[in-house]
């Protein structure tokens, strides 16, 4: 049987998920109530766990490492309590070298190697390489869906990543080619950025030593 997940944990980790970000936001990553929400971020406030600053004329909320340390406590203790440890480590091991594959594609859409400049902008006049580029994301797209139903299948909040990745790619497909790459829209990048990030805070990995 599917977890779920508790809505101050729901919070905590549309923090961490989203990195810095307006309580409607973070209300919104989950489907939860903008005014619930707002409680509980002053909840982990007071708690030491989330602080609200202001950033380039912006503000929002951001994790500390307090708060980082106990969403991972508390995702290590769900994750233990829906006895699916196994079947998320498997899902994430598929899941490393669809990333490689992402990662490229991504590098691809922004670069587009030229004679005696091998990291020229990709100004996107070469409609076979933006093609190419696009096919190899509707090709993590595929994958990704049995992976995306292996983890909801475990666990409620995994839920969601394969349909806005499908929904960004889709936007791609109809001109609008930011949306591979955009941070501030839900665009390929972004949505694929969140799911790694969402897998190595369940698993307690480190994104920059994981194998």
């Amino acid at each position: 049987m599917t977890v779920r997940s508790p809505a101050d944990l729901l919070v905590l980790h549309a923090v961490r998920l989203i990195g810095f970000g307006q309580t409607a936001a973070i209300a919104q990553r989950f489907g939860l109530d903008p005014g619930e929400t707002k409680e509980l971020l002053l909840d982990a406030e007071a708690y030491g766990w989330v602080e609200h600053v202001a950033f380039a004329g912006d503000s929002g909320w951001t994790l500390t490492d307090r708060g980082r340390a106990e969403d991972e406590r508390r995702l290590a203790a769900e994750l233990d309590r829906a006895g699916g440890g196994d079947e998320v480590r498997d899902v994430h091991r598929a899941f490393l070298p669809l990333n490689a594959l992402l990662l490229r594609a991504c590098t691809d859409w922004q670069l587009r190697p030229a004679p005696g400049d091998r990291l020229a902008v990709n100004d996107h006049s070469d409609q076979v390489w933006d093609s190419r580029v696009v096919s190899e994301l509707a090709g993590v797209d595929r994958a990704l869906r049995p992976l995306a139903d292996r983890l909801g299948s475990v666990l409620a909040r995994f839920r969601g990543y394969d349909a806005r990745f499908s929904a960004a790619l889709a936007r791609v497909r109809g001109g609008e080619g930011s949306w591979v790459d955009r941070t501030d829209v839900d665009s390929c990048h972004r949505v694929w950025f969140e799911l790694h990030e969402d897998l190595i805070a369940t698993l307690g990995l480190d994104r920059r030593t994981e194998a």
